[in-house]
């Protein structure tokens, strides 16, 4: 039993639905032979759908009332291209086609009621910007079904329960548990491939709630855990986990195998291919994860698993980098041999909820360094002040 996540690039065109396509059928086909078979998809919006999205929420909260009807109509023609080119059943069109004017007219409300209140707060843009995932996933299953796969679309608003962090939710794991074993199990016996929107979840009293840009991971993570599946696989547009950005180093290699910490350390500090919280689901019930190209599906790709065997590379297995961070240093003679200021100066950071990379101190004891995301020195240097 497998979980099979597609990124935006890998549905983000009628020649990539189509290699999704094969690829979710080999696999379905496989599965079937083993002694617990089932293939779970899980799936992004299209690529540049949800900052399209995002876009247009926040032109309408800066006052534009019209800006939005462009992006919907861009929205329309994207997703009909494909409709159009796989779905030749005339009924079945015909719903998605409702579906899909039912989805972007409910974009268009909420953009219209945000350019009245001239506000977005963050509840009103998760249910913006996780629209293109919840249009996806009923676009997805049925190109599947149009290619010979037994395919259903499955809203995670039902199955994935969240806290109301609000723009980076966190899964509320005993009820995501009950749900997606009740909703997905039972069409995973009967061959059938739920196609599950990724990015998104609910409050346990119905409200649309995302876990974070690049969350359609961590969502296929969840969902891996909670149906204790063999693997769960994270389908993108590179081989694999690589040794640096290739759009910066262009020998950057694809690394074999790493372990849970490796790439949770590579994701936080800047490697793009994983959201950094992928891992932590699948850490707590030792499913390996493999990363893949679905634009290259012979590739092996990089396998994670708890312990790394692989020294292909030495013990330094990759570079990252991340911009705008910012380093701060808090320093002056009064701090040597002071108890209690380290204590003192992160409870002030803490308080400002600035998130901290890294953290150095001095021997001498006066001086103290850490680097925070730029957009948290103004609230987090006025803490420190206070």
């Amino acid at each position: 039993m497998i979980v099979m996540k597609f990124g935006g690039t890998s549905v983000g065109s009628v020649n990539a639905f189509a290699q999704v396509a094969q690829i979710v059928a080999r696999s379905a086909a496989e599965e079937a032979t083993k002694p617990r078979p089932g293939v779970a998809v899980i799936t992004s919006a299209m690529s540049g759908v949800t900052n399209l999205l995002i876009d247009a929420a926040t032109k309408a909260a800066h006052g534009s009332a019209t800006s939005h009807h462009e992006i919907t109509a861009t929205l329309a023609k994207k997703h009909g291209e494909v409709l159009e080119h796989f779905i030749a059943n005339r009924a079945e069109r015909a719903t998605l086609e409702r579906m899909l004017e039912e989805r972007l007219e409910e974009f268009e409300r909420l953009c219209s009621s945000i350019a009245v209140l001239g506000e977005l707060t963050p509840r009103g843009l998760d249910l913006v910007s996780g629209l293109g995932e919840r249009i996806n996933a009923p676009v997805l299953a049925a190109v599947l079904r149009s290619q010979g796969v037994a395919a259903e679309s499955v809203d995670a608003v039902e199955i994935v329960a969240t806290d109301r962090a609000f723009g980076e939710a966190e899964p509320l794991m005993e009820q995501t548990t009950e749900r997606c074993r009740a909703r997905l199990l039972p069409l995973m016996e009967r061959g059938i491939v739920p196609v599950v929107t990724g990015f998104v979840g609910a409050t346990l009293d119905g409200i649309p709630t995302t876990l974070g840009r690049g969350g359609s991971d961590y969502s296929g993570a969840i969902v891996g855990a909670v149906l204790d599946v063999d693997e769960i696989q994270i389908w993108t547009d590179v081989n694999g986990v690589m040794t640096a950005d290739p759009r910066i180093v262009p020998n950057a290699r694809s690394i074999s195998q790493l372990s849970y910490e490796e790439v949770s350390e590579l994701a936080y500090y800047g490697a793009k291919v994983l959201h950094p919280k992928t891992v932590i689901p699948a850490v707590r019930k030792r499913i390996a994860v493999r990363v893949l190209n679905t634009f290259e599906p012979e590739h092996p790709g990089t396998l994670i698993l708890e312990h790394s065997n692989s020294e292909e590379y030495g013990s330094v297995k990759g570079i990252t980098a991340i911009r705008g961070m910012t380093l701060m240093t808090i320093a002056g003679r009064g701090m040597a041999g002071v108890p209690g200021i380290a204590a003192r100066a992160f409870g002030a950071v803490a308080r400002s909820n600035a998130n901290i990379l890294m953290i150095s101190q001095s021997s001498s004891e006066v001086n103290i360094c850490f680097v925070i995301p730029h957009n948290s020195v103004a609230s987090t240097e006025a803490a420190l002040r206070d």
